[in-house]
């Protein structure tokens, strides 16, 4: 019973310590040309886009393979 208990204890180790790791991030883009007076306050990404929010209350959610803008979104201050 006891050696029953060690090959228990000795598989669950040795599973928890073969974990696959994590997939790789994506890469950062090297230069993100901001609009006119726009300061950055954040900066999030996912697949196929990045965004920066902006001091200005700003979101512009850039295409990760052109780096072109697609899409600017005004957030409102609530009271």
């Amino acid at each position: 019973m006891i050696l029953g208990l060690l090959v228990i204890v000795g598989l669950l180790v040795t599973r928890f310590w073969s974990e696959p790791a994590p997939p790789p991030l994506p890469a950062l883009p090297d230069t993100i040309t901001l609009p006119e007076g726009a300061r950055a306050t954040a900066f999030t990404q996912g697949e196929g886009w990045y965004a920066v929010v902006t001091d200005d209350g700003r979101i512009l959610v850039y295409d990760r393979a052109s780096g072109a803008l697609r899409q600017i979104v005004t957030v409102e201050q609530g009271e």
